[in-house]
């Protein structure tokens, strides 16, 4: 997180004032609360695999971090909702304690889901009292990471609940909405950079997670990078080019996920006779060639880039080719959305060539909220831009997301890049 002038915040919509900063949080909550609301209690509870969390364990989580992050160091007389509750929805958070294991917090059909609604009404009415003081900047920056924090969780509620209906075979639908007509994407051209040194990261008065700092210099080479995302028409092409069966085009740890899980196409990409559907939040779907293609691992999009002779691009190369573009603004869809010009950016997180890794100069926060990010720089891939799935208020160029090789449930594409 940032720490800025104690008056002062511009971007993304997270407000310093007294006032606002309560506005702020009522706003993000209720965002929450909208997003669960076409769940069922039985949908709320059902954890599809490890890597994925229940509906119910997102809203509690979010709770737990401003009741334990700031209401019960800061607040006085505050008394937490449920003791048990320090346990069953503590994340990764080593230094604030054990916690109830991942891969089972499926298993956890109580507390119940109205249970869990009092408890977020119960940190409601703590924050509305706490939000009224004016706070030192180290809480009210903290304030600020619990609410992009909560954010964050409201993309994960969408793309885990996806995954779980998706292995549903009923395949329901969060919300049904009409289809609009297939038709193919823009042309895709090229966006020319001239090599050098450049800065890259955040750097502002506005919110910003630690990992996206300190903006530094870096050095590139001339590079292309394309206009927009890669198509879902393009996609198909590749795999009826025989792309799933050509170890030549993959990395070895790639090729070994092909053979193990018989993969063939994205994820959620279901056969239809000789074609396909694709399942969403909207329900299954025919293929439209017009979106850019979603829910790939990374070795799925780097096999890709290699059948066509591009690459893909590394984190700076995104970050500074897409500083060229007019950007459109962000909007929240439950499905990604037919490109509307060469212009494309958003709706599927873009997979870069650069492992997740600190920039130079990177110090992680001190104590619990040190564990945001940091500890989590190994073993990961860079994802830069934004989803269909994430709050307005994240799409900024220097966001970094991070996510294994290996990961298809998020909705994940990638556009290409090539040597000048």
């Amino acid at each position: 997180m940032t720490v800025r002038n104690e008056d002062q915040s511009e971007t993304y919509g997270l407000a310093t004032s007294a006032g606002d900063l309560a506005a702020s949080y009522r706003a993000v909550r209720a965002e929450t609360e909208r997003r669960a609301a076409p769940l069922s209690p039985e949908d709320q509870c059902v954890q599809s695999m490890p890597d994925c969390s229940p509906a119910k364990w997102h809203r509690a989580h979010t709770s737990w971090f401003f009741e334990t992050f700031l209401l019960t160091p800061h607040l006085d007389g505050y008394t937490p909702f449920d003791p048990s509750f320090t346990y069953l929805f503590n994340s990764y958070y080593e230094a604030v304690g054990p916690r109830h294991a991942r891969p089972q917090r499926g298993m956890l059909t109580r507390p119940s889901a109205d249970a869990i609604a009092a408890y977020r009404a119960h940190v409601d009415a703590a924050m509305a009292t706490y939000l009224q003081t004016r706070l030192p900047p180290d809480q009210r920056a903290l304030v600020e990471l619990g609410l992009a924090h909560e954010q964050q969780h409201q993309e994960l509620l969408l793309t885990d609940i996806l995954h779980a209906f998706s292995i549903n075979p009923t395949r329901p639908a969060y919300e049904v909405v009409a289809a609009p007509a297939p038709r193919d994407p823009p042309p895709l051209d090229w966006i020319q950079h001239a090599g050098g040194l450049y800065e890259i990261g955040y750097e502002g008065l506005g919110f910003a997670f630690d990992n996206e700092t300190p903006r530094h210099t870096t050095y590139v080479r001339a590079f292309k990078l394309a206009t927009r995302p890669t198509s879902v028409g393009e996609y198909l092409d590749f795999i009826e080019d025989g792309g799933y069966r050509d170890a030549s085009l993959w990395h070895s740890e790639g090729w070994a996920l092909v053979q193990q899980e018989q993969l063939e196409a994205p994820l959620h990409w279901v056969r239809d006779g000789d074609g396909w559907l694709r399942f969403g939040l909207h329900g299954l779907r025919p293929l439209d060639p017009g979106e850019p293609v979603a829910h790939l691992s990374w070795f799925e999009a780097s096999a890709f880039a290699h059948w066509t002779g591009a690459r893909l691009p590394t984190e700076a190369e995104w970050e500074l080719g897409l500083v060229k573009l007019d950007l459109p603004e962000p909007g929240f869809a439950a499905h990604p959305r037919q490109m509307e010009s060469t212009r494309a950016f958003g709706d599927v997180w873009e997979w870069t060539a650069s492992a997740y890794a600190p920039y130079p100069g990177f110090s992680p926060e001190p104590g619990a909220v040190g564990e945001y990010n940091g500890k989590f720089m190994i073993n990961q891939q860079v994802l830069r831009g934004r989803s269909c799935f994430t709050p307005a208020e994240h799409a900024r160029l220097t966001y970094r997301n991070f996510f294994p090789p290996s990961a298809r449930w998020q909705v994940s594409g990638f556009r290409l890049a090539r040597d000048a």
